[in-house]
C-alpha cells in the first residue's frame, strides 16, 4: 500500500470543476470567479446558479432562479409539527432531522434523474431556510413569519426569522455572508455529502449526512465559540489579556488558523469589514473593536490569521441572529455548494472507497476457548 497521511492532509481525492483553492496564496474562486469578484458584485442567487451550472447566469436565468427559489418556499405540515415539538432541542440535531423529513414529504425524491435532482436541490436551498427561522420563531412561541415572494433570498431569510424587514445594507452584509460560505471545495461536509452520492443514495441522505459533518465543532461550530467568548469581554484591553493568557495556556483560540490556509482566508477580509460596518450600524462597535485587539494579539503571539469563522460571529450577532444560529445559517449558505457537488458527483460517479494502513495484530492469531482466556 502506499504512505498514509493523517486527515487525508493534501491527498487528492477526487476531480471537481466547481471550487478552487490556493491555500498559499490566499486565493479562493467558484468556477473560477474569484471570490473577492463574487464578493463585490454577485449576489447569492447569482452564485447558486455559477455552482450549479458553471456560468453566471443571463437575466432571464436569474429571473427564473429567484422564482423558482420563492416557489419552493414553505414546509410541509409534519415538519412544522416536528419543529413545534422540539423547542428546546440542539440546533443543528433540529436542522439535520428536519432534512432529512423533508424527503418523506418530496413525490421526487427517490427520482435520479438530473431534472429531478436539479428541482431538489432548489427546494433543499428554499426550505433549509425555512426550517431554520421557523424553528427559532417556534420555539420562541412567536407566530411564524410569511414569506414574501418580492423578496430576495437573503432578505427574506431575515424578514421571515427576525419579523422585520432588513435594510439594504443589512439586506447586502447578509447576501456577501452567503456568498462566502457558499463552497469550501473538499471540506468535511461535502467530502461527507459526495462519499454518500457516490453510492448512489438520494440527495437528500447525502445532505444529511453532509449536515451531521457540519455539525462537528471542528467544522461548522467555531463562530458560535467566538461570540460566547467575546460576549464576556468587556473592552479591548481585557480581550488582549484574555488572549495572552489562553495561549498561555496551551489553548486555542476559535477562529484562528486553518487547514489549508497559510496566510489570510480571502472571506475573512471581506467579513471584516461587514463586521465594522454592521457593528457602526446596529450599536455594536464594542465587538467589532474587541475582535479586532484579538486579531491583532493572536498575529503577534502566534502568527495566526483569523478565518472564516472569526469575523462572521460578530457580523451574524449584528444582524439579529441568536448564537446557536450560526452554524445552521453556515448550513444554509453551504446548501449551495453542497447540492452543486452532489449533483456534480452523480454526473461523474465513481464509488468512494479509500484503504487504510492496518496497524493491528497480525493475521493468523490462534483460538483461545472461552474457558481458556
Amino acid at each position: 500500500m502506499g504512505t498514509t497521511t493523517a486527515g487525508l492532509e493534501g491527498v487528492i481525492a477526487g476531480e471537481s470543476e466547481i471550487c478552487y483553492i490556493d491555500g498559499y496564496q490566499g486565493i479562493l474562486s467558484y468556477r473560477g470567479y474569484n471570490i473577492h469578484t463574487l464578493a463585490d458584485h454577485a449576489s447569492f442567487e447569482e452564485v447558486i446558479f455559477l455552482l450549479w451550472n458553471g456560468w453566471l447566469p443571463k437575466q432571464a436565468e436569474l429571473d427564473a432562479l429567484r422564482k423558482e427559489l420563492a416557489a419552493a418556499r414553505g414546509l410541509p405540515g409534519p415538519v412544522v409539527d416536528f419543529l413545534r415539538a422540539h423547542p428546546k432541542a440542539n440546533t443543528m440535531d433540529v436542522l439535520r432531522t428536519a432534512v432529512s423529513m423533508l424527503s418523506l414529504q418530496d413525490a421526487e425524491a427517490q427520482d435520479m434523474s438530473p431534472e429531478a435532482n436539479r428541482r431538489k436541490a432548489v427546494r433543499l436551498m428554499s426550505k433549509t431556510a425555512d426550517i431554520v427561522s421557523s424553528y427559532d420563531r417556534l420555539r420562541k412561541g412567536l407566530p411564524l413569519v410569511q414569506a414574501d415572494p418580492a423578496l430576495g433570498f437573503s432578505a427574506n431569510f431575515l424578514y421571515t426569522l427576525t419579523g422585520k424587514r432588513p435594510d439594504d445594507v443589512m439586506e447586502h452584509a447578509f447576501d456577501v455572508a452567503m456568498i462566502l460560505h457558499a463552497d469550501h471545495e473538499l471540506n468535511a461536509s461535502t467530502f461527507a455529502a459526495r462519499v454518500t452520492a457516490a453510492t448512489l443514495s438520494d440527495i437528500y441522505s447525502s445532505i444529511t449526512s453532509a449536515i451531521g459533518a457540519l455539525k462537528g465543532p471542528l467544522h461548522g461550530g467555531a463562530n458560535q465559540d467566538v461570540i460566547r467568548l467575546l460576549l464576556t469581554l468587556s473592552s479591548e484591553e481585557e480581550a488582549a489579556q484574555r488572549v495572552e493568557e489562553t495561549l498561555a495556556r496551551k489553548v486555542k483560540i476559535p477562529g484562528f488558523g486553518h487547514r489549508v490556509y497559510r496566510t489570510e482566508d480571502p472571506r475573512a477580509t471581506h467579513l471584516r469589514v461587514l463586521s465594522e460596518e454592521l457593528g457602526k450600524r446596529t450599536g455594536h462597535e464594542k465587538l467589532y473593536r474587541m475582535s479586532k485587539r484579538m486579531e491583532e494579539t493572536v498575529k503577534k503571539e502566534k502568527g495566526l490569521n483569523p478565518n472564516v469563522d472569526f469575523y462572521s460571529a460578530s457580523t451574524y450577532y449584528s444582524l439579529g441572529i441568536p448564537d446557536d444560529l450560526f452554524t445552521p445559517v453556515f448550513a444554509i449558505s453551504r446548501m449551495s455548494g453542497w447540492t452543486a457537488h452532489v449533483m456534480e458527483q452523480y454526473h461523474n460517479n465513481r464509488l468512494i472507497r479509500p484503504r487504510a494502513e492496518y496497524k493491528g495484530k497480525p493475521d493468523g492469531q490462534p483460538w483461545v476457548a472461552i474457558a481458556e482466556r
